[in-house]
């Protein structure tokens, strides 16, 4: 099966989209053209050659957005013809699909509540959110009627009228998880944006540097993020790598004291579960999260961490260093989060029936 990938909102090397589906399709011998922003200064490929083709694209951020849609549009073209299925990962993307004669069939995966989203989204000026939204409702129940969905939470179900399959965001958990390191260190996985909690992770970290415990922010940052980021960098209060490959960000996350989630209490947060979560539990590391109801369902059901309200670095910072000061609490819970990751949480079971799931649809036209 050749199947075309293709986003122009995702880093490249998206966990959801490169480091699980891509690498599930290439190890059931599929073919896979990746259209990206594959020329993306930190993107370096696993793999290429017969069995993987990457296309450049520009990538959209904030308002620059046609650029990056017209050079999808052309390329969509170009490679879907000969193709058996597209898979594409962005909403702006409904636009630039070639007609339903000129293409495969093709499935949207659907990673967020985009409605909801639009909330946080700074670029786009308030007055023309609800129109937005609704605009976003309207697309929705038109690719519903002419694609396939995947839908990444289950909590997405209720937005469409159709039984649509859920591809959760699960991930590889290691067969043991890596011991405590001797240096206190908590950590962030995933993207940075005040919505997420960017100003609360600053504040806990000047809570915690005099208790000798350090934050580590790992992943890309948007412009208000930086803003507030690199001048706590410049004073010492935490350290930020930037963007680092999934792969070389499980290592930092190893061993670290706790794995932080205080994101906000925005609507597009309320249905899903931050992959973050999951993957801090099948890494072994206690995990520090905000109410929200999927991630403090986990974390709760299985004893691995704490939940601590919304916008509280101080409860965030006792929580830290109640494990600081026991060990065995470090492991009980780090050790709880890893066999509920290893029993239920994993990716390979969802890659397979991700798999099969697309190979069907190849067997249809959408």
């Amino acid at each position: 099966m050749r199947v075309v990938v293709c986003t122009i909102v995702h880093h490249p090397a998206d966990a959801r989209i490169y480091h699980r589906q891509i690498r599930a399709l290439l190890e059931a011998g599929h073919q896979v053209i990746y259209i990206a922003p594959v020329e993306a200064e930190d993107f370096s490929a696993e793999r290429t050659g017969p069995q993987l083709l990457l296309i450049a694209v520009p990538r959209a951020v904030g308002r620059r957005r046609l650029g990056a849609l017209r050079a999808a549009r052309r390329e969509l073209a170009r490679h879907t013809a000969g193709a058996d299925l597209l898979l594409v990962h962005d909403p702006e993307l409904l636009l630039a699909l070639p007609p339903r004669r000129k293409r495969p069939p093709t499935v949207w995966d659907v990673h967020e509540d985009t409605a909801a989203a639009l909330s946080t989204k700074a670029w786009l000026p308030r007055p023309l959110r609800p129109a937005a939204a609704a605009a976003v409702h309207a697309a929705e129940r038109l690719a519903e009627r002419r694609l396939h969905l995947i839908l990444a939470e289950q909590g997405y179900v209720p937005r469409f009228g159709q039984a649509h399959p859920v591809v959760p965001n699960t991930t590889y958990v290691p067969s043991t998880a890596a011991p405590p390191r001797a240096d206190h260190r908590v950590v962030y996985l995933g993207h940075l944006s005040p919505d997420r909690g960017v100003a609360e992770m600053i504040d806990l970290a000047g809570l915690l540097r005099p208790h000798g415990v350090a934050v580590e922010l790992i992943g890309p940052a948007d412009a208000r993020a930086r803003a507030l980021i690199e001048p706590a960098q410049a004073q010492g209060l935490l350290r930020w790598p930037g963007f680092v490959p999934n792969d070389q960000a499980m290592a930092l996350v190893d061993g670290a004291l706790a794995g932080l989630s205080l994101l906000q209490d925005e609507p597009n947060f309320r249905h899903s579960m931050p992959t973050k979560v999951v993957e801090y539990m099948a890494h072994g590391v206690p995990v520090v999260t905000t109410p929200l109801p999927a991630a403090a369902d986990l974390v709760t059901r299985y004893e691995c961490g704490f939940v601590v309200p919304f916008g509280d670095p101080r409860a965030a910072a006792d929580a830290v260093l109640k494990l600081a000061a026991d060990a065995s609490l470090r492991a009980k819970m780090g050790s709880r989060g890893h066999e509920a990751a290893a029993a239920s949480l994993g990716w390979p079971a969802d890659a397979q029936a991700f798999v099969a799931q697309l190979e069907r649809w190849a067997m249809t036209r959408a």
